[in-house]
């Protein structure tokens, strides 16, 4: 039987002419094996066809295909496209489908896996590996830090990406001036410190660039000045309230926004949360790989265990992963991402009204909220696992009736 035959005879004949032809079947597996459904399976196929009759035009050897010459016909091709019907012009579609065609292919033993590290990643990856084991750095700090260090090795390799090298000093000085024309006084802070990171390793490894230092100077931003932007009650109600029964996946983005309003955890405390983390008896949550790096158990809301409950019930797709919040849209057998999180809490802001798009306001709430009734700071502490109490100073600003107790009158007011 004729592979191609269910599909449709121009893609089919594009398939039959060129060097995939044989590969189809195992990346239409791949794709039906991580519960694509059938349209999306036709669609990603159609654009693997379109992407096989462009390849065959311009000669492009099988042994030759990767991220480089799909960037090319998406770039270049697709814009100008006047190939026959049925073809996928659709930019981010065709790029996911032709994604998994290079991972068919380095699965099959035809290509070489394109994450090969060149010398920027490799360099990248050394970086990374001096963090978590000499530095103990959380994973979000980690990336963030290998983002600055990523864009500063990218800024220097002008002609040859792959050539290393340690910077100048005015190197250095025209990245810094580049940066911070595009970023926050917060953000800059971070900035210096990744790149005083990265130096500090490159002394480690011998690299002598200890006379860099002293450029790298931090803008004046006062950490405690500004007041931690919180939601009132009302405001945490409308949140809450903002995933209506028609919504898509409405459980699972109320069930994490209880975990974020309830217990203060961090976007990736919440993705990396697994099912053998819960204690249903006992009521409890584990917390582990947080931002201080320990194990932590916080008792479970009764709200927030029926708000996971109701998801994994009524609503988690059937998977053998043991995260709690999976993808629900293919492939399903991989828990969500950080940016999951960002959007459901900014798509609910944005359905019920409110001015807000950040999500670390609402480890500010839950600690507002803690404070207004009677907590004191090391429970602010203890609730939102900081390493130390000085990081939960800020919340003094908020907590008005211990304010208003050692107030001193105006001068000249009356008593």
């Amino acid at each position: 039987m004729d592979a191609f035959e269910s599909f449709h005879p121009v893609p089919a004949a594009w398939l039959r002419d060129s060097d995939l032809a044989p590969f189809i079947p195992a990346y239409v597996r791949r794709l039906v094996d991580r519960h694509y459904a059938a349209n999306t399976v036709r669609m990603y196929v159609y654009s693997v066809a379109h992407f096989a009759h462009w390849a065959r035009g311009h000669r492009v050897d099988l042994h030759h295909l990767g991220d480089e010459v799909v960037r090319r016909f998406i770039d270049e091709h697709l814009p100008h496209c006047t190939c026959a019907s049925p073809v996928q012009r659709c930019r981010h579609q065709v790029r996911a489908a032709l994604r998994q065609l290079l991972v068919t292919l380095v699965d099959a033993g035809e290509l070489i896996s394109s994450d090969q590290p060149n010398a920027i990643e490799d360099q990248l990856q050394r970086f990374d590996s001096h963090m978590v084991h000499a530095r103990g750095l959380a994973e979000n700090t980690r990336i963030r830090r290998l983002g600055v260090v990523r864009a500063l090795l990218r800024f220097r390799a002008t002609d040859d990406p792959d050539v290393m090298a340690t910077p100048s000093a005015d190197e250095l000085r025209r990245f810094i001036t580049q940066e911070l024309s595009r970023i926050s006084p917060a953000s800059a802070s971070s900035l210096a410190g990744a790149l005083r990171s990265y130096l500090r390793f490159l002394t480690l490894d011998g690299v002598g660039v200890e006379h860099l230092l002293p450029v790298i100077a931090s803008p004046a931003h006062w950490r405690l000045a500004p007041l931690p932007q919180t939601l009132s009650p009302s405001e945490v109600a409308r949140l809450l309230d903002a995933f209506p029964p028609e919504l898509p996946s409405h459980l699972r983005g109320h069930a994490i926004v209880r975990c974020l309003v309830d217990l203060g955890l961090r976007e990736r405390e919440v993705v990396n949360m697994e099912l053998d983390d819960i204690d249903w008896e006992a009521g409890t949550l584990r917390i582990r790989k947080g931002k201080s790096l320990r194990v932590d158990v916080l008792p479970l809301p009764q709200t927030t265990g029926s708000a996971i409950a109701a998801y994994l019930q009524s609503e988690r797709p059937t998977t053998v992963n043991r995260h709690v919040f999976v993808r629900h849209v293919a492939p399903v057998d991989e828990p969500i991402r950080p940016d999951v999180v960002r959007n459901t809490v900014r798509l609910a802001y944005r359905r019920c009204g409110l001015p807000y798009t950040r999500v670390h306001i609402l480890r500010h709430t839950l600690a507002s909220r803690l404070l207004e009734t009677g907590g004191t700071l090391k429970e602010v502490a203890d609730m939102l696992r900081h390493r130390d109490l000085d990081t939960s100073m800020i919340y003094a600003k908020v907590d008005i009736g211990r304010l208003a107790a050692v107030a001193m009158p105006w001068p000249g007011s009356v008593a």
